[in-house]
């Protein structure tokens, strides 16, 4: 136990300080340039910032609500949620050790491929229900 806390020590800290700044710090035009539904890759991008946090499902409705205040689409704020819960590199350390190399790039492959496509999928018909 003590060796894998100190593998995700420092993802955790990243992790927090990421969800802080983004939380805090960034301003909402910021987000939008980035998140915002004009930006066709935003589904893509919010996926990827979420990687290297580490945090449960808990931990990012917090950011989630400031992401929705500030203007973000809902599937790009789910494929945010989903790419920390699921994909998060802490979680894929601590994988490492239980799943071979080429199974948990598979893994990785799938589960990215499906959180983008949800992603698009609840921008494209989140007017259906929100």
């Amino acid at each position: 136990v003590k060796s894998t806390v100190k593998k995700v020590f420092w993802y955790v800290i990243i992790g927090v300080g990421i969800g802080a700044a983004i939380h805090n710090w960034i301003p909402a035009s910021a987000i939008l340039l980035v998140l915002g539904e004009h930006n066709p890759f935003s589904v893509l991008i919010a996926t990827f910032i979420g990687i290297p946090m580490y945090a449960d499902i808990f931990g990012t409705i917090p950011i989630a609500e400031a992401l929705w205040a500030k203007g973000v689409g809902v599937g790009t704020i789910l494929s945010f949620m989903m790419g920390v819960t699921a994909l998060s590199l802490p979680s894929l350390v601590m994988l490492r050790k239980a799943v071979k190399p080429k199974l948990l790039g598979l893994f990785f492959l799938i589960v990215t491929v499906g959180i983008i496509l949800i992603g698009y999928m609840f921008n494209a018909f989140g007017y259906l229900f929100f």
